[in-house]
């Protein structure tokens, strides 16, 4: 499966960017962050990623911006779309690296020694550049390289 198929999958977008094609475009998804994801997609990433901290998806979307946004629209803003984005990637090349859930969420969660003790999920959430960091590590898991 294509990284961004899955990535569709993942958010539960199967009626949105490329849905109808079977292999969207970047430039698809450029234009789906900028419109903004649904809120369901917010919901299908924290659920993945943190089934039983029902408060994760507020380190993506403040509470009160998260209760604004329910109330004025059905749509995240551009930047926490792409944030939204950004995690289903990770969360699909976890899950392709370890092979489960169980293990995709245990590496996410847990401190790491080239991140200075900080947990993948923390690095990831914080920044893009962070999240590279975090999809080199896992690359590197990927190809047999110690980390």
């Amino acid at each position: 499966m294509t990284a961004a198929l899955d990535v569709r999958d993942i958010l539960g977008l199967a009626t949105a960017a490329g849905a109808k094609n079977r292999n969207p475009s970047l430039l698809q998804w450029v234009n789906l962050a900028e419109r903004g994801v649904p809120l369901s997609a917010l919901d299908q990433i924290s659920r993945r990623i943190a089934p039983s901290d029902l408060s994760f998806k507020y380190r993506i979307v403040p509470k009160a911006t998260l209760a604004r946004t329910k109330t004025r629209a059905a749509r995240l803003n551009p930047a926490q779309s792409t944030l939204v984005m950004r995690l289903a990637k990770i969360w699909s090349l976890a899950r392709t690296v370890w092979g489960s859930d169980d293990a995709a969420r245990d590496f996410l969660s847990r401190k790491h020694q080239l991140l200075d003790g900080r947990p993948p999920i923390d690095v990831a959430i914080e920044n893009e550049m962070g999240a590279e960091l975090v999809r080199e590590i896992l690359g590197r898991l990927q190809h047999g390289s110690a980390v």
